[in-house]
């Protein structure tokens, strides 16, 4: 097995279970719509569930429309993200991690949609003047961070362009 299939698979196989196993407790703890501060102020547990997308997208779609949009678009998502995979060089660790995340993401929600036609979200974080993120789920910090990893590792690993060889080079 390549260094990149094991990270990939190390990665898909902590986040996915993780994340459904948050999302069962919190269905399984709290109440619909159920609070908990944890730190007031800042951060909160509340059960609550997204019809729609990011920031609700196409939340007050009919429920066929919705399941059939966003079950198919991470369908698609996901063919893309493993077709991006196979191209990765064999030792491409943290590019393999980065998508192993982002797969785990986008299964997580996935299960979601097919078992409960909504995504299941308990993150509730408090910024300055009053203003409060929307509420997420561990599937979709896995997303960013493996997006945002994935973003910082293709500035961070470009090719210099070799020097030319001094034979190359006029002589002065």
């Amino acid at each position: 097995m390549t260094p990149k299939m094991k990270f990939f698979l190390a990665a898909l196989l902590i986040t996915l279970p993780l994340d459904q196993l948050t999302k069962q407790m919190i269905i399984a703890e709290f109440h619909y719509g159920e609070v908990l501060q944890v730190i007031p102020g800042l951060f909160d547990l509340t059960h609550v569930r997204n019809p729609g997308g990011a920031f609700s997208f196409f939340a007050s779609g009919s429920l066929e429309q919705r399941l059939i949009f966003f079950i198919g678009t991470t369908v698609i998502a996901i063919g893309l993200l493993l077709v991006f995979f196979r191209k990765l060089e064999p030792g491409a660790r943290m590019a393999a991690t980065s998508l192993g995340m982002i797969l785990g993401g986008a299964l997580g929600n996935l299960i979601d949609r097919i078992l409960y036609s909504e995504v299941i979200d308990f993150l509730d974080v408090h910024l300055w003047g009053g203003y409060t993120w929307p509420t997420f789920n561990l599937a979709d910090s896995f997303i960013v961070v493996g997006v945002a990893v994935l973003i910082i590792e293709t500035f961070l690993d470009r090719e210099e362009p070799s020097p030319e060889p001094a034979s190359a080079q006029p002589q002065s």
